[in-house]
């Protein structure tokens, strides 16, 4: 789905999964400066927006995901995931409910195979849900914002900003006193010093929460019995996660950064070393400089240099081993 504000001047698409918005708008690191400050607005529109309405779509969603939210009180944001049975991550979900809608938004390509799954899972439940995306944009707000927010929109306030579920009909015209547009870069630049996995980015088909520190934030520990449940009571109880998140500082004097997928080795063990992780998300951070989330093994020492592919990498813990 394009946005329409790739018409913004300056604007550059984005690739990949996140084709449809704009990747900058001209001056990347001053997009990351304005985010940061507080100002400015992060086209998310390419984003999924899934409902769930009905009086029992609270006590619903509970038995499905893995965060607590049969008491969710309106207006508190919080995020959940999906598992396969064997407790890898299949969904990430985040969520609020107005009091009447539990709105949520989802990686894009992600929202169809939710809504099978959700249209699945119905059965004698009072629920209903729908796939939003064609009329519903989300909007980003960063924290400290002072951008109006539109009446009767959708709001999920954090400590990292407010996402607005804006009906698409209204958002140039909202954007237009919201400041200055920042790109995706931007965005992710600050994702990634934050610390926030992302599906598809942090994740792979055997990801399961533990390794990327997702749980407290989106999987509660004293809930009720989900799918995968087992796998994560039996990591937290008898045992610790193959892989862990680190957050790497990397050598400002390449060019080029080293690209997600990255092999990354103990720089002790030269070139030819065995492979202890890999690049999830790398970024050029306004402050920070050159810096990236990867997984490694979780025996790799905290305190070991490492090189990704042939960039050397300090590290960061994210997730402790």
């Amino acid at each position: 789905m394009k946005s329409p504000l790739l018409s913004l001047p300056g604007a550059v698409p984005a690739e990949g999964v996140d084709e449809g918005v704009a990747a900058h708008y001209g001056d990347l690191f001053r997009e990351q400066r304005a985010l940061a400050g507080g100002t400015g607005f992060v086209d998310l529109s390419h984003r999924g927006v899934v409902t769930v309405t009905g009086d029992d779509r609270l006590s619903w969603l509970h038995l499905l995901l893995t965060q607590h939210v049969s008491d969710l009180p309106a207006g508190q944001a919080t995020e959940a995931l999906i598992l396969s049975a064997n407790g890898h991550i299949e969904h990430a979900l985040y969520l609020v409910d107005d009091g009447k809608t539990v709105w949520a938004h989802v990686e894009p390509g992600t929202r169809e195979a939710l809504v099978a799954y959700l249209e699945s899972m119905k059965f004698f439940y009072r629920v209903e849900v729908a796939d939003r995306t064609e009329d519903i944009a989300v909007v980003h707000l960063p924290a400290g914002s002072i951008a109006p927010v539109p009446e009767g929109v959708a709001v999920r306030e954090t400590p990292y900003g407010r996402d607005l579920f804006l009906p698409r009909e209204e958002l140039e015209a909202y954007v237009a006193q919201a400041g200055p547009p920042a790109g995706l870069l931007a965005y992710e630049a600050l994702r990634v010093e934050q610390h926030r996995p992302r599906l598809g980015f942090e994740t792979d088909h055997r990801t399961i929460p533990h390794e990327l520190g997702w749980i407290g934030t989106a999987v509660h520990l004293q809930k009720g019995c989900y799918r995968g449940q087992e796998t994560v009571a039996r990591v937290q109880n008898l045992g610790k996660p193959p892989r862990r998140l680190v957050f790497l500082h990397l050598d400002g004097s390449e060019v080029h950064l080293p690209v997600a997928g990255t092999e990354i080795r103990l720089a002790d063990e030269g070139a030819e070393g065995r492979k202890i992780g890999f690049i999830t998300t790398s970024v050029r951070h306004h402050e920070l400089g050159p810096v990236a989330l990867a997984l490694v093994k979780r025996n790799v020492p905290v305190d070991a240099r490492l090189v990704a592919g042939d960039t050397a990498a300090a590290q960061e813990t994210v997730v402790a081993p």
